[in-house]
């Protein structure tokens, strides 16, 4: 079930390598300072995010598990070091170890094949712990509070990031527009001062 307090973003499954060492799948969940955009609103404008390396130094790894589409039981998990998350100059590392159940080792045999293709990872970030820049409409996280869980998902464009983006950015696009009306609702001010100035 999708929890409405997380954010969830995709990945390509392609990023991972099925290692030659039993059933051990390894890749990026997010990679660094690399924009990506997460939604295109009506007019064509385009939400860029941007994941800073540095967002991670007080995040919460503590029960970080391997899902199918964020919800169902763990493939892997950080507790039993089937799943490890590495941090490098690339971006979050992942290496989970499916080969501790029936079906974790049918997750593995999906991906093999390409059933599974797609990837996302689920995760929530502390208050002021993002920026936006106007300029370029692109938001970058900068303290990531805690990851949930990094799932194998079954649709390219899973409909999770889509929401969160998009509720995120509309409230951006709404301060954004109070604030346009409130210049132009002085705009009109000032020229029907000098407009009725002008007819004294």
């Amino acid at each position: 079930m999708v929890k409405p307090e997380r954010e969830y973003r995709n990945v390509e499954l392609k990023e991972f390598e099925l290692k030659d060492e039993g059933y051990i799948v390894e890749g990026y969940a997010a990679l660094f300072d690399a924009p990506y955009v997460l939604w295109e609103d009506e007019d064509g404008n385009k939400y860029s995010e941007i994941i800073s390396k540095d967002a991670f130094g007080n995040t919460d790894l503590s029960d970080v598990v391997f899902l199918f589409n964020h919800e169902g039981k763990p493939y892997a998990r950080l507790k039993n070091d089937t799943l490890q998350l590495t941090f490098d100059e690339k971006g979050i590392k992942v290496r989970a170890d499916l080969s501790s159940t029936a079906s974790s080792r049918d997750m593995y045999e999906e991906i093999k094949t390409g059933l599974v293709d797609k990837m996302s990872w689920a995760f929530t970030i502390r208050p002021e712990g993002d920026e936006f820049d106007r300029k370029t409409l692109t938001r970058t996280v900068k303290d990531v509070k805690k990851i949930y869980d990094v799932s194998a998902v079954t649709f390219p464009a899973n409909p999770n990031t889509e929401i969160s983006a998009r509720n995120y950015f509309n409230g951006v696009i709404e301060v954004m527009e109070a604030e346009r009306l409130q210049r132009q609702k002085k705009i009109n001010q000032i020229k029907l001062k000098i407009k009725l100035g002008g007819n004294s």
